[in-house]
């Protein structure tokens, strides 16, 4: 009911007028919008996570938007410095992407090329040197395929019970106790993958042919350095998607992150993303200790000079949201209409 009254008004809002009103303001040139997104299905993957993936014609579609919509699209870098110095161009817009994976390049770079968009990624590093996907992703989107189905006998895996794939949280559980069974055996990247095949055979999937389509795996050296080469902007996204409460882990996190991104791109990223959009307080002074200048989150919002350099908000965009409330933040409006600004801090490392 709410939502249905929400798109009325922003339908009655555009209508007459005020979305242009509100995006030429000097109110709206104050501000960036930085946008957010994750993957960009290579097949069914915004199925199985609709917050997370986006069909590639979808994301075609938001930036038919932005080009239609006259919106100034930034480098994150330069949009922050203007922002700063008070020079943004009217409608001002940067795109982040987080995590790096393989289909970004495949699907949302062919596009941004098309589209002249500049973007930056986030680039988490671990897996850019292990190509093969990853672990609790991949176990998860397996059972996600197999999601009708009871397995009788999960004897191979360790399961002691008949295994209930109907359910989400059912499925969820298992991925956890797989997650934990490789924390506890310290098992290696290889251990984990074969582990993950061993997942694939009791559920009658082909493992070498999905890991041969390149779903859920992180862009290679090469690849990070051609899209590097055309423009895009390489940050941190820390090694493995994780961000320890031990201040050295952390800082180690940042460190690793940023050599690998060095050694392959020769630049020397200090825009950070937090995974999972998870911060605490804490985090600010590690990250300032290493030359972190700018630290953004799940948070909803637009960006001011006022804004916390560690604490900037973007627009998480998803399947989930009409064009006409992606039009809405593009304008302003959906930033003054907000009512929740806080994203959930629920951590979902890519790398346990």
């Amino acid at each position: 009911m709410l939502r249905t009254v929400k798109l009325a008004t922003l339908r009655v809002l555009k209508s007459s007028g005020v979305f242009h009103l509100v995006a030429d303001s000097r109110w709206r040139q104050q501000r960036l919008l930085i946008l957010c997104y994750h993957g960009t299905s290579l097949e069914d993957e915004h199925q199985w996570r609709p917050a997370l993936y986006m069909d590639p014609q979808l994301l075609e579609q938001r930036f038919e938007i932005l080009k239609q919509g006259g919106y100034s699209v930034l480098p994150l870098g330069e949009g922050l410095q203007r922002l700063r110095s008070g020079t943004l161009p009217r409608r001002s817009v940067a795109i982040t992407f987080d995590d790096g994976t393989y289909d970004f390049y495949r699907q949302a770079y062919p596009l941004l090329k098309k589209y002249g968009f500049p973007a930056t990624v986030y680039q988490t590093t671990y897996y850019m040197d292990y190509q093969r996907p990853v672990f609790n992703l991949v176990c998860s989107y397996m059972l996600w395929k197999r999601r009708k189905t009871e397995i009788p006998d999960g004897s191979a895996l360790g399961f002691n019970q008949l295994l209930d794939l109907r359910t989400e949280a059912r499925r969820h559980q298992i991925v956890r106790a797989l997650v934990d069974r490789a924390a506890q055996e310290e098992m290696t990247g290889r251990q984990k993958d074969e582990l993950a095949a061993r997942l694939a055979g009791l559920l009658q999937i082909d493992y070498e042919a999905l890991v041969a389509k390149r779903i859920l795996q992180i862009m290679n050296p090469q690849e990070l350095q051609e899209i590097a080469r055309n423009g895009v902007d390489i940050q941190l996204h820390t090694h493995r998607h994780r961000t320890p409460d031990n201040e050295e882990l952390f800082r180690k996190e940042i460190r690793d992150n940023r050599n690998r991104i060095e050694a392959i791109v020769s630049s020397h990223p200090v825009h950070f993303c937090y995974p999972s959009g998870v911060y605490r307080s804490e985090f600010f002074d590690w990250l300032a200790k290493e030359q972190v200048v700018s630290a953004t989150t799940c948070d909803s919002g637009l960006v001011s000079r006022k804004t916390e350099s560690l604490l900037i908000p973007r627009l998480i965009d998803t399947r989930f949201r009409t064009g006409l409330e992606f039009e809405s933040w593009l304008s302003g409006v959906g930033d003054l209409l907000v009512s929740q600004r806080a994203a959930s801090q629920k951590y979902v490392p890519l790398e346990t």
